[in-house]
């Protein structure tokens, strides 16, 4: 058996190949080249399945179904279930993807690290992370402007954003304070979130067997409009609901069994996630035409009430409150770790990694992030903010798609989830056609997002090639000192 050099620092084995394979495939017979396995993770494999699928199913479900119900509305009048149904399709079909490149390199980092061992491009891989860091930042402002919606003025009537931009304020300090998420939390708010939409269905439910609503609103489209492209514009927003599964892929290091147990809680969440949204979508549809929908910024809220049904609207209001305030907190949480992490690889400014002395928080990251989200209050509503996070992560996610069709030469030692190959193909497919979907608004938005990460990213480029010539001049005027020092003491 050979070793050769694949990349710097890591060693292959080649397998000899026998001699009458080569005489039958000739030239076409490639050496078959395995990495060796992966380092012993330093984390502890405490994640089982369960508490996998609870995590995933929690990132999944989320504050968007709580938020955008109005939002979709618009686009398909009764028929929520519809586009609802087909974008868990569309997550489905990269979820697969998912499943192969994490169990086949089980080692945090995402779709980064993916588009890094596909293209072997610093750039591309930047930009793919980037990507996940400008959604996750849009993300908070949206959730912030829901936070601040009707759901709120059940306690207290303000405008929309400056609570919007306090909200986010009082995030920041209690992210800069320091903050430990634990699974055993993600547990109960997950529960809590749950809770709030299985409140909704039950309520319905008795709504429709008391002989209130209308089922015939389930198969209601807007006048006028084709109900095929309706649905498509409809997936377009109800996207946003499923995505958060791309986030389990940093978890994988501590997740027992990665092969087995990882690709069953992902499929098993995001099934969940589907049954409980389109139930929620149907129940919706049954309590509310789609007009009282579509004037309700606490969409789910007005469904509630409509019923009738005894469950006062601060209890409701406080459970939605409760899932999008955990919501918008995880992600700037999340996206300020992502941008001290990206500094401190010297992928964005080094500004960007400083700590505060005691609290060893990233409060530069922390501030600019939040900065950045209360702008995106100010100029953009829930809809278009919805629909730029889909838009950041379906190139995200098209990266993925290829990267399982790129990587598929890159064979591995260990057994690993195999999706089948027409399911990237598909997605790459889906991807694409989302992004065909988008309004020019949300094309704006997303390309000045990355404009500014591509800016970022040459400037640190620049500040590293600084240094590293700086570092380079001072060691030689040492090794230059220290020469004619010698030679002084050999004059001597």
């Amino acid at each position: 058996m050979l070793r050769i050099r694949d990349l710097p620092g890591r060693t292959c084995r080649v397998n000899p190949v026998p001699l009458d394979s080569v005489r039958a495939y000739g030239e076409r017979m490639p050496s078959e080249i395995t990495a060796e396995p992966a380092a012993p993770t330093r984390l502890r494999r405490a994640i089982t399945g369960p508490l996998l699928f609870a995590f995933i199913l929690g990132d999944v479900l989320g504050a968007g179904i709580y938020a955008l119900m109005g939002v979709l509305s618009e686009k398909v009048g009764g028929m929520l279930w519809a586009p609802l149904l087909l974008a868990l399709g569309l997550a489905l079909l990269t979820a697969g993807s998912y499943a192969e490149l994490v169990t086949k390199y089980p080692r945090a980092g995402g779709a980064a690290v993916f588009a890094e061992r596909a293209f072997r491009s610093p750039l591309v891989s930047f930009l793919v992370g980037f990507s996940m860091l400008a959604a996750g930042v849009t993300s908070a402002a949206g959730l912030a402007i829901a936070f601040a919606g009707d759901y709120f003025r059940t306690f207290i009537d303000l405008p929309t954003i400056p609570v919007a931009i306090v909200f986010l304020a009082v995030g920041a300090a209690l992210n800069a304070r320091g903050i430990r998420e634990s699974l055993g939390a993600n547990l109960v708010m997950t529960a809590i979130e749950l809770s709030g939409l299985v409140i909704v269905i039950a309520v319905v439910a008795i709504f429709v067997g008391g002989g209130g609503g209308d089922i015939s609103r389930v198969t209601q489209a807007p006048e006028g409009t084709s109900v095929a492209l309706s649905v498509l514009a409809g997936a377009v927003i109800a996207y946003y609901s499923f995505v958060g599964f791309e986030t389990s892929a940093n978890m994988i290091e501590e997740v027992k069994d990665p092969r087995r147990t990882y690709p069953r809680a992902l499929f098993a969440a995001l099934f969940t996630a589907g049954a409980v949204y389109l139930l929620v979508g149907l129940a919706s549809s049954v309590a509310l035409p789609a007009t009282e929908l579509q004037e309700s910024s606490g969409p789910l809220l007005a469904v509630v009430e409509a019923t009738g049904v005894s469950i006062p609207s601060w209890l409701f209001s406080l459970i939605a409150l409760i899932a999008v305030a955990n919501g918008a907190l995880l992600t700037m949480i999340m996206v300020s770790r992502l941008t001290y992490g990206m500094a401190e690889q010297q992928l964005l400014p080094s500004t960007l990694a400083r700590v505060l002395p005691k609290r060893k928080t990233p409060w530069v990251a922390i501030l600019t992030t939040t900065l950045v989200a209360m702008g995106l209050t100010l100029i953009g509503d829930l809809a278009t903010l919805a629909e730029t996070v889909v838009l950041l992560l379906l190139f995200v996610f098209l990266s993925a798609n290829i990267s399982v069709l790129v990587l598929r030469r890159d064979q591995v030692e260990h057994d690993h989830f195999r999706v089948w190959t027409f399911v990237p193909i598909l997605g790459i497919a889906s991807c694409v056609l989302l992004l065909t979907q988008q309004r020019p608004l949300v094309w704006l938005f997303g390309g000045i997002l990355l404009a500014v990460g591509a800016v970022l990213y040459f400037l640190a480029r620049f500040a590293r090639r600084r240094s590293d010539r700086t570092t380079t001049h001072t060691d030689t005027d040492t090794e230059q000192r220290t020469d004619e020092g010698n030679d002084h003491e050999h004059a001597r």
